[in-house]
């Protein structure tokens, strides 16, 4: 499908120059002198390169619909991570590499969910919540009242977060996988 240079939207796929590229960033600019334009941010899903591109309202780029199904992580090989296609009990390995900042969160048995683009996966989405442990949190500096009185915490996987200060060791939190912040306590 076609659309419009203008119309480009964070998260949309679009087929530019031969590959397949993820919107990251998007800013209209309408300059004193001459038409207005979109300056995109895009990240290529096939091989990882970054690009930063000029769409005016004249140009089209076509946009992609990419196939997802649902797959279950199984295990880590080496580098690489074994999913099973949750209708088929068919298994896929992927590198590991895929998952990006989100790969510490991918616990055993995890539902995900696989973009594909011409039966090949792209992408691997996790939950946008999971539940985590805390396994080292900082004590409060007293007098701390300043506005953002969060303190650092370890949680079970690894990944260094900010908690609020009553958050302490051995506590289930919940922790948005994307933004690797706090959200709450886990139920």
């Amino acid at each position: 499908m076609k659309i419009s240079g203008v119309d480009i939207r964070p998260g949309n796929i679009l087929e530019y120059e031969g590959g397949i590229w993820k919107v990251a960033k998007i800013q209209h600019t309408q300059p004193g002198k001459g038409g207005a334009y979109m300056q995109v941010e895009m990240k290529n899903l096939i091989d990882g390169r970054k690009t930063n591109v000029r769409f005016r309202s004249a140009d089209t780029v076509e946009k992609v619909r990419l196939d997802t199904k649902d797959y279950q992580f199984l295990y880590e090989d080496g580098d690489m991570l074994v999913f099973m296609d949750k209708d088929t009990y068919e298994q896929i390995n992927l590198p590991s590499d895929l998952l990006g900042d989100a790969r510490p969160f991918l616990q055993d048995g995890m539902e995900v969910m696989l973009e594909l683009w011409d039966e090949r996966p792209i992408s691997v989405e996790l939950p946008q919540q999971v539940e985590a442990t805390i396994v080292e949190a900082d004590a409060v500096v007293k007098g701390q009242t300043a506005s953002s009185s969060y303190k650092p915490a370890m949680l079970d996987n690894g990944v260094r977060i900010m908690v609020p200060p009553h958050i302490e060791s051995g506590t289930r939190i919940v922790v948005d996988v994307y933004e690797q912040a706090y959200v709450g306590k886990a139920g």
